[in-house]
């Protein structure tokens, strides 16, 4: 009788106590999968920055704020590599605004260092902003994109004891454009490479297509002198100099000559490497790369991340003749 007592003693507590421990475990679970690591990577310095949508100056941590234009530029889903020489550069490009602002007399400064507009600064998302925009890939995302900051924490590039201007762009033509040939900028570090695996981008080949009254009303938006016959318009357009890269530097249309990148914000195109097609009232302009090629492409760094290149490897390629360095060094 005692042994068939101390039986159902041991079968009741292991039903009592049963469901604490599966609540336990369910917990530790819990735990795993919504606590991504967030590692502060604080180097006691902050940054001012302006939000494009709504005019709001945020005042973050520099590290910080790297994650999260690095989470906002460069897909999460890259190769590690490429994330890392994506922080690199998004550190050296703020780090510079930020010298650049400070350089400047007080009474002109503006009250922050750089915008999240990515035409005059960088793209930069909040942590709830990258929830709704990765979902359920939030957690295993962002602990990429820390892993990327933290690793390369601090580092910039230099060329000649001077941050460099870091740009970068989604996609080249198979090769990126000199600082010279966009802006007429002649930086050392910012010339023509190749970048020839970005053809397997999908946003390598694109192709927009206008009727010839959408180009006119275009054009003439933009350009209320310009002088132009409202048929045959495809023979109205000349394009009449391409860089060494293949990307076109000057077009003429109607009476006025324009270059490709203005052609290319005018009409909303990928890229300013583009060729034209005319069939009846249609015009379509077929474009290569997107962005406007200068510096590092980002899905070059991907694929040269897959082939196993690091990304002061990468770096080197795309900014020549940089040196990459501590901040701490140039502050």
């Amino acid at each position: 009788m005692k042994k068939i007592g101390s039986i159902f003693l041991a079968i009741l507590l292991v039903l009592l106590l049963l469901p604490v421990l599966v609540n336990l475990s369910l917990k530790k679970d819990i735990v795993q999968v919504e606590d991504p690591i967030i590692e502060k990577t604080s180097v006691g310095k902050t940054i001012q920055v302006q939000k494009k949508e709504t005019g709001e100056i945020l005042t973050l941590d520099f590290e910080e704020y790297i994650k999260g234009v690095v989470a906002a530029e460069m897909p999460a889903s890259f190769e590690e590599e490429a994330l890392k020489a994506q922080a690199v550069a998004a550190r050296t490009y703020a780090f510079r605004r930020m010298k650049e602002q400070m350089a400047k007399p007080v009474e002109t400064r503006p009250s922050f260092h750089i915008t999240t507009d990515f035409h005059t600064g960088q793209s930069y998302l909040t942590m709830e902003e990258l929830k709704q925009k990765w979902g359920n890939n939030f957690y295993s995302y962002y602990e990429k994109v820390v892993k990327a900051v933290v690793a390369t924490k601090g580092e910039i590039m230099v060329y000649e004891d001077e941050p460099i201007e870091a740009v970068f762009h989604s996609t080249s033509a198979g090769v990126t454009q000199s600082a010279q040939e966009v802006w007429s900028l002649d930086l050392p570090y910012l010339q023509s490479v190749e970048s020839v695996e970005d053809v397997k981008a999908p946003s390598f080949i694109q192709q927009v297509e206008f009727t010839s009254e959408e180009f006119l009303n275009r054009i003439t938006e933009c350009l209320p002198e310009i002088v132009i016959a409202k048929e045959n318009i495809g023979k109205q357009i000349q394009i009449i100099e391409r860089s060494s890269s293949g990307y076109v530097k000057q077009v003429q249309i109607g009476n006025q000559i324009l270059s490709g990148q203005d052609i290319r914000n005018i009409l909303g195109l990928a890229s300013n490497h583009f060729t034209l097609e005319q069939e009846g009232d249609n015009l379509t302009f077929i474009t290569q790369g997107y962005g406007h090629g200068v510096g590092m492409s980002q899905y070059g760094a991907h694929f040269m991340a897959e082939e196993g290149k690091t990304y002061k490897e990468i770096l080197q390629h795309y900014y020549q003749g940089i040196r990459i360095e501590n901040m701490k060094k140039y502050e």
